[in-house]
């Protein structure tokens, strides 16, 4: 699948300090994929950050477009709020 990052999201992605290569390890192989409201899906993956801690980064992505579109991505340390078991 293609993505287009809207300008929220690259602002995001920089602001947060989320590397490029993270969010390209999520979109194209997500540990997990949540659906949201509507025609949105939460792509997200745990990685471990240069601080030593783990955060999980979603991108939340409207997939009904071609190419599919990232509205937001972020980077949380409450994991188990948002892990879904499988």
């Amino acid at each position: 699948m293609r993505f287009q990052l809207s300008r929220h999201a690259q602002e995001q992605l920089e602001r947060r300090g989320i590397p490029t290569e993270f969010l390209d390890s999520v979109l194209q192989t997500p540990q997990q994929i949540v659906d949201e409201q509507e025609s949105k899906k939460v792509y997200q993956s745990q990685f471990l950050f240069e601080n030593g801690k783990t955060y999980l980064v979603r991108a939340i992505i409207m997939d009904n477009t071609n190419p599919a579109i990232v509205l937001t991505v972020y980077k949380t340390s409450q994991i188990s709020k948002y892990w879904r078991a499988t």
